[in-house]
């Protein structure tokens, strides 16, 4: 008998605080909603800025989904028959109507981006699993891939660096691989929370694909960063038998500071001041795909912005841009572009207010003017920084198109390394019968 009094206390209470907890409520669902709209700028903000409207701007249906029933409840709870309720409705109203604004933009950016594909009458792109656009987690725990956690793959000052694989059920002949390197500004990242649409949508279509540690700043001062990732390539060209892997054709890939060392990667082939220890290992890369990275840490062309300077001179040059210059000159992707860089995709969203898109558009036409192979850029407009961590319209999209060009160009190289047997072959038969000629003019 006790239980009953004490619930219809709480009840009453919960009625009676109705009005203010819908205010409350509306008041939260507007803010969330206006920081995705409008992304804080400023150097102090932007990351908690970003990390508050990543979900809301990626999955603004979900969004409304969990709200509404707030909403509903508080006001069959009387929520609505005081002004604080009433203001409070309202706010949550407006706060739907921006997440359907973004919601079209984000349908609008995911059109744009598909209306990139290939050329007319290639293969059309792999759809990117729907079921993962209504429950996001799913993109971590796909029942048609394996993904081997874990691995060890060096061991440097004291640190086990790991990797994950992402591999098909099936078996199968040499399969293409690709090396994904997580972001962070270098200080931070993890690989299990990166990268892994476009990891899961490749071994989906029969790619192995390697999410990847290397070790992080303050600790760890730039080239250790690129050393790490190269010596991952090293490895998994190593043990490509070990894994199906065609090691003739590795791809990297990586977000913001990840896309910053893939970059570094194919621009820095054979370098050997980048592979101490294991110089003559075979670290390049048959293509790059970079996402939202940033390729210039001079301020050649735009100043970095007192805080980035500092947070690069103190904890990952572990230099002075005045003292050493040309130490930052070195680890800019924009400064080691050469006409036998390997093919490059570029992505990056419109709306970036952590890396602004403008660095990566200086990048790639530095590419086109100076490399030999092909160049793709991908501007996604109303897309922020690290938008592809969550399945998404955007993500699927950009996901589905890029997915579909590595494709592309891994059939071309597979078709030509099958025209170089041949004609390889054809030339051993005619050796031979030059030979078995020769012999019997000989005994003739």
């Amino acid at each position: 008998m006790a239980v009953y009094p004490a619930h219809d206390r709480m009840l009453d209470a919960l009625v009676m605080a109705s009005p203010w907890l819908l205010l409350a409520a509306g008041f939260a669902f507007v803010l969330l909603t206006a920081n995705a709209l409008w992304p804080r700028r400023h150097p102090l903000l932007m990351f908690q800025s970003l990390l508050a409207g990543l979900a809301v701007r990626e999955t603004a249906v979900h969004q409304l989904v969990w709200q509404l029933p707030v909403v509903v409840v508080l006001a069959l709870l009387g929520g609505l028959a005081k002004w604080p309720g009433a203001v409070g409705a309202a706010l949550a109203v407006l706060a739907w109507i921006g997440l359907a604004a973004l919601f079209e933009v984000a349908r609008r950016d995911a059109a744009h981006v598909r209306s990139l594909r290939g050329e007319p009458g290639a293969l059309p792109a792999a759809a990117y699993p729907g079921l993962h656009l209504l429950v996001p987690a799913l993109a971590f725990v796909r029942r048609d891939i394996v993904v081997q956690r874990r691995v060890e793959f060096c061991t440097i000052d004291g640190h086990c660096l790991r990797l994950d694989v992402f591999r098909p059920r099936a078996p199968g002949q040499l399969r293409p691989a690709i090396v994904q390197v997580h972001g962070g500004a270098w200080i931070s990242g993890f690989k299990w929370a990166q990268g892994v649409p476009l990891l899961g949508q490749l071994a989906s279509l029969g790619w192995v694909g390697f999410n990847v540690d290397y070790r992080l700043s303050p600790r760890a001062a730039f080239p250790a960063h690129l050393v790490d990732v190269k010596r991952a390539i090293a490895w998994v060209r190593e043990h490509a038998e070990d894994y199906g892997v065609d090691p003739s054709f590795i791809v990297v890939t990586g977000g913001s500071a990840g896309a910053h060392l893939a970059a570094l990667v194919g621009l820095t082939a054979g370098d050997p001041q980048y592979q101490p220890g294991f110089e003559a290992a075979d670290a390049s890369v048959a293509a790059v795909a970079a996402f939202y990275g940033i390729y210039d840490l001079t301020e050649r062309r735009r100043s970095l912005g007192r805080v980035a300077r500092w947070a690069l001179e103190r904890w990952v040059m572990k230099a002075r841009y005045e003292d050493d210059p040309e130490a930052f000159v070195r680890a800019s992707p924009i400064e080691r572009v050469r006409p036998d860089a390997p093919p490059f995709f570029v992505v990056h969203g419109g709306e970036d207010t952590v890396i602004p898109v403008e660095g990566a558009r200086e990048f790639v036409e530095r590419l086109q003017e100076l490399s030999r192979a092909p160049v793709v850029y991908l501007e996604v407009p109303g897309a922020g920084h690290a938008y592809d961590v969550l399945p998404s319209l955007r993500t699927a999209a950009t996901v589905e198109v890029i997915a579909e060009r590595l494709v592309a160009l891994h059939r071309e190289h597979a078709a030509r390394q099958a025209a170089a047997a041949e004609e390889a072959s054809v030339s051993t038969d005619l050796g031979g019968e030059r030979i078995e000629a020769s012999a019997r003019q000989e005994q003739a």
